[in-house]
């Protein structure tokens, strides 16, 4: 476990391997610690950087509203302290929309993107509420709000499935602060919309997808990649490929990274 500054903010990240760079970046009321399984098999090969994101695990909290930019400066961070010039970044959720500002903002040391159960576009007027109505929720009732937000990630029949690994994710969403919590959904209310950047086709990018994912709409997500050479993946489950569909996961990200 090693820490950096970015602004004044401990930020939190660890370092595993050898080879070309892999960044892994967990979605919202996640923490780096969601990728165990996927480090101790990713390094094998490669170096693996796994970062808590701003308000997340480890990292500490910046402000009232965690920009993806910020996110993505903070990680731009890491990579310098380490001397790494260009990395393969995998997203997940929210992770993905860090990945997208990090494409954005430093170009050339993308390699190659994954979008893991995450989108380019911007929210929707009715998902910007929803992020209002959820800040208002985890007010109330900081425990409630994530046992439900936890549970409407998985795909309805992997509820039960899936119900100790549900547990293990709400223990670890448990951790986060509220201000993380309440910063990063003002940070990702106000997220740009970055679909010109799959469009410009400047590195490959994979944008993998569940196909009864409570959180994007299936049809809405695939349309963000006609006309692109964007490569899809699907999955038949939900919003937490990471869990679901573990092993078929495992196996695409080894073929994309090659």
């Amino acid at each position: 476990m090693k820490n950096i500054l970015y602004k004044n903010t401990k930020i939190s990240f660890t370092d595993s391997g050898k080879g070309n760079t892999i960044v892994l970046l967990h979605g919202f009321l996640e923490n780096k610690k969601m990728w165990a399984e996927y480090v101790d098999l990713f390094s094998e090969k490669y170096r693996v950087i796994t970062i808590d994101l701003l308000g997340h695990g480890e990292s500490d909290p910046l402000g009232y509203v965690h920009e993806m930019e910020d996110n993505a400066n903070a990680v731009n961070e890491v990579l310098e302290n380490l001397k790494i010039e260009k990395a393969i970044i995998v997203g997940h959720s929210m992770g993905g929309y860090v990945g997208l500002a990090f494409a954005e903002l430093y170009p050339k040391k993308i390699q190659k993107l994954v979008l893991l159960n995450s989108t380019s576009k911007e929210d929707s007027a009715e998902k910007k509420l929803n992020r209002t109505r959820a800040i208002k929720a985890v007010k109330q009732n900081y425990v409630n709000f994530i046992s439900l937000a936890i549970a409407n990630l998985f795909s309805e029949n992997n509820r039960t499935r899936l119900s100790e690994e549900i547990e293990k994710v709400k223990i670890e969403a448990l951790k986060t602060p509220l201000q993380g919590i309440i910063a990063s959904q003002e940070g990702m209310k106000i997220r740009k919309d970055r679909e010109w950047l799959l469009k410009e086709n400047r590195f490959p990018v994979l944008l993998i997808l569940g196909k009864k994912d409570p959180v994007l709409n299936y049809e809405e997500s695939i349309s963000q990649i006609e006309d692109t050479t964007v490569e899809l993946i699907s999955f038949e489950d939900g919003h937490m490929s990471q869990i679901e569909n573990k092993e078929e996961l495992k196996t695409v990200l080894l073929h994309f990274f090659e």
